[in-house]
Order: C-alpha cells, then structure tokens, then sequence
C-alpha cells in the first residue's frame, strides 16, 4: 500500500490509496486548482482513480465532488452524484484489490464513516471526524500497519483563541472532533507489531500546531512503552503533500 494525504484540516482534506492497479481517493475537500496541482505534482490522472470514498457531507471533505462524479463514490449519506455507492457501518465492500470496512464516527455530521482499507496483509486505518473513538470499533482498528487519525486541537490552546464559546464547546463535544491526549491515548491503544507509521491529521490551525500534536503523541507513546524507533510518525498539514505507505 502507498498513499499520499494531499490536504488535511478544515480547509480540505484528500489522500490518495494506491495498491498494485487499484487506486482510491479519500474526500475532496480543498479547491480544484489545489488539488489539480497535486495530482500533477504526483504525476497522477485522478479521472483513472477505480472510486472516490467520501467520510461526511461537511463541505471541508467533498467541496471538489464534481471533479469526480465520474467515479463510483461511496458513502453512507445521499449525494447528489450518478454513481452513487450507498454504504454503512459494518459492512465490508470491496473495490478490486481493496476490502474496506466503513466505521462509525461521533461527528455533527449525520452518518459520518471513517475506514479500515485492507489489501493483501496490510490495513490502514483512516479517522478525520471524530469527537470520541467508540469501543465497538477499536477491535475493527488494532494492529493496522497505518494509521491516519485526526489529533485536531489541544484543549488548553483552543480555550485561549478569539473562537466564540459555542464553536469551541462544538469542538470539544462527543460530536466534535478528537484532541491531541485523546488521539494519542487512542493510538498508543490500539497500535501494534505490525504498525508500521501514524500520521496524524485534520490538525488545527488556530488551536493546535504540528508540533504539538506530535509531541504529545510522543510523550503517550514512551509513557506506555509503545514507542518503535522504526515506526514513521508524521503530523500533517493542511496544505502539502505527503507520502506515506510502502517505500
């Protein structure tokens, strides 16, 4: 498996997946020229991908829907698309070289779905929107060989920017999205021999920082003696490509 997370935040958000001939694409937030600069960059003809997999229905994940209404699109909500792929938690589909597993998230967002992708002995685990991680799912995302899961604020941090109390009430909900301890305790739970790289994603940018997110994760993976010098941890930004998966 390879992949490449192009944008990721509230401000877009689409990674590439990529196994032998079979290629998906992960939401498609952003705007067009953004992500046509990525696709050239990775020197990529999105039009061939086999299906768009779409998380929710917030215009910060499917805002380019019609650069690929040509393509199956899966999700669990309804789309104004031709192909549309109706999809629900649990139940295993299958796209060529991938098995992929839709799972529920705690988000404002009706229906709103993360992923487990397998293919051949490898399974990525995919988490942007999320308030809380359910216990019925973590069975579903032990031992992945990736993980790309949302540390989108630190508390402390979010409190003290000019956001209004409602929208930081919003984020801090079971419904809203995941902080950095809760990310971290998250991973540090459910990662294994087999996991090979963490990137952490949909990161804030007024509450939150790369850097920050990282160091917690950190911090969590030495205190439960999780840490492996040879897994790849990488926190994402919100506007650069990057590649991940099998070198």
């Amino acid at each position: 498996m390879k992949f490449a997370v192009l944008a990721s935040g509230s401000k877009g958000n689409c990674t590439l997946l990529r196994h032998k001939d079979t290629v998906l694409i992960i939401d498609c937030g952003s705007t067009k020229k953004y992500l046509t600069q990525c696709f050239e960059t990775l020197q990529y003809d999105y039009r061939e991908a086999s299906a768009l997999l779409v998380t929710h229905t917030h215009s910060d994940h499917i805002a380019q829907l019609k650069m690929f209404q040509h393509l199956p699109v899966y999700a669990a909500q309804e789309l104004p698309v031709e192909q549309h792929k109706k999809i629900s938690p649990y139940e295993k589909v299958y796209i060529d070289d991938f098995a992929i597993t839709p799972i529920p998230m705690s988000h404002d967002c009706e229906n709103t779905v993360g992923f487990v992708i397998e293919a051949d002995d490898e399974k990525m685990v995919y988490i942007t929107d999320t308030g809380y991680v359910r216990n019925e799912i973590k069975d579903y995302i032990q031992d992945a060989d990736y993980y790309i899961m949302e540390s989108n604020h630190d508390v402390e941090m979010l409190m003290q920017t000019s956001r209004p109390l409602h929208l930081k009430q919003r984020i801090m909900r079971d419904n809203g999205h995941l902080c950095n301890e809760d990310s971290a305790n998250v991973l540090c739970e459910v990662i294994g021999n087999k996991t090979k790289e963490i990137v952490l994603a949909h990161i804030s940018q007024e509450g939150n920082t790369r850097e920050l997110a990282m160091q917690t994760l950190v911090q969590c993976l030495h205190q439960k003696e999780k840490f492996n010098e040879k897994m790849r941890l990488h926190a994402a930004a919100q506007f650069d490509i990057y590649i991940g998966g099998q070198k």
